[in-house]
């Protein structure tokens, strides 16, 4: 959903390696295991300094730690996920076996397809690269919506930023209903040709003018 909202968008989109496959944090047990030096720092200044519990301080750093950056790429659910056959700097996410690069050329309705197919859209589209950008429904807190426009063609690309089900109605989006989903990452899910967005849905319509 977050690479549909970003690629969508005007300007240049571009591909932290590993997040085409949907490669996660990593869950640091201990400061031992961070190698990062400002993340090191801002632990001994909070811990020793100011007092904070420990594992208040690791769960920041598991959630934003720069280290979670440059853990090795998830090449196959082999040992070191087929990054080395040495010791890496730092140790590879135990979720390899699953989240891999493998796994996920072997899975069509993988991240990774997906990453395929918005670029594709952006190659194959000139409304993507070039089109006009429209924020619509500034005040929804569920949902981010807007519109692509170029000579006549619209894209109205939506994301649901939470788990639960996102209600739109034909009057916030008027003239959207019925028209065609270019692309989603929850086909199967998805709400037909409506406007409802399932938990973390991204869905692009497009349309075209007379």
């Amino acid at each position: 959903m977050l690479a549909t909202v970003l690629h969508l968008h005007r300007g240049t989109p571009y591909v932290y390696q590993g997040e085409e496959l949907g490669m996660t944090n990593y869950p640091f047990a201990t400061i031992d295991e961070v190698k990062d030096i400002e993340g090191r720092s801002a632990y001994a200044e909070a811990v020793d300094v100011l007092g904070i519990d420990p594992e208040t301080v690791m769960a920041g750093l598991r959630a934003l730690g720069r280290d979670n950056a440059r853990t090795p790429m998830q090449w196959d659910d082999s040992p070191n996920a087929g990054f080395t056959t040495g010791t890496p700097w730092l140790p590879v996410n135990p979720n390899h076996t699953e989240i891999n690069a493998a796994a996920a050329l072997a899975d069509p309705g993988s991240v990774f397809h997906h990453y395929r197919r918005l670029i594709e859209l952006r190659h194959s589209d000139p409304v993507v690269a070039d089109g006009d950008f429209t924020m619509l429904l500034p005040d929804d807190e569920q949902v981010y919506a807007f519109t692509r426009s170029l000579d006549g063609v619209e894209l109205l690309v939506l994301g649901n930023f939470s788990g639960r089900p996102a209600r739109l109605r034909e009057v916030d989006l008027p003239g959207w209903e019925g028209t065609e989903v270019v692309l989603t990452n929850q086909p199967a899910l998805a709400g037909g040709d409506g406007l409802d967005l399932a938990p973390w849905e991204a869905r692009v319509h497009r349309r075209s003018g007379p």
